[in-house]
């Protein structure tokens, strides 16, 4: 399988890994103090998180969460989440996304790594008044 090219999306650097199987993943890496998406949910989709480096806070359901190094959480259809990094060093992560199908957010709304500036690209107004509208086109709900 052809390796997909990295993409900056919302201020976070994600790697699409190329699967074989019914599921969407990727490794991303959030910097300090970069924070996640609006608080949404999937109907349809089953999500994960492993962080491989570094933690990540999450609020899930209105709780909040503090994943470290090694350590999963498993987000099922219709749960509300978002994530952070308050900490001080880059966090790496793993999200796979069950069923294949919402790596097409990552696709449509990134930055090709290549592109200069791609980073600051990626949270310019214009990106995220787009990310605010079309979330649910890709079973991303934002919950306001």
């Amino acid at each position: 399988m052809e390796k997909k090219k990295d993409l900056w999306v919302i201020g976070h650097r994600i790697s699409p890994i190329a699967v074989s199987g019914n599921y969407d993943m990727v490794i991303g890496e959030t910097a300090p103090n970069v924070p996640g998406p609006p608080p949404h949910y999937h109907t349809k989709l089953h999500e994960l998180f492993l962080v491989v480096e570094g933690e990540m806070d999450f609020v899930i359901d209105g709780e909040p969460k503090t994943l470290r190094q090694g350590e999963s959480v498993d987000l099922p259809a219709n749960v509300v989440h978002t994530f952070t990094n308050t900490g001080s060093t880059t966090c790496r992560w793993v999200n796979v996304h069950s069923p294949k199908g919402f790596l097409s957010f990552f696709e449509d709304m990134g930055v090709p790594e290549s592109e200069a500036g791609a980073m600051t690209k990626s949270v310019d107004e214009r990106i995220i008044n787009r990310v605010m509208k079309e979330a649910a086109n890709y079973d991303m709900h934002i919950k306001i």
